[in-house]
């Protein structure tokens, strides 16, 4: 079991010592970052709209349609 930590930890220490070393990687991966922040923000305001809040007024309301939508069959 030990040779499987050892390799562990220098598999961990080879990564962190890449990470560290980075000049226009830092770079690279804050836009990367960024970008899919941006990129999922747009997916989530555009493609994905809150239905339960516009078509149902409370929580109970919201509830039941949930229930029904996971539990009731759409070919009956």
């Amino acid at each position: 079991m030990q040779s499987v930590r050892d390799i562990s930890v220098r598999i961990v220490r080879f990564y962190v010592d890449g990470f560290r070393r980075m000049t226009i990687g830092r770079t690279l991966w804050a836009i990367i970052i960024v970008k899919l922040v941006v990129f999922f923000a747009v997916l989530k305001l555009f493609f994905f709209p809150d239905i339960l809040s516009t078509r149902y007024d409370s929580d109970d309301a919201r509830a039941e349609a949930v229930r029904e939508a996971l539990t009731i069959p759409k070919n009956q």
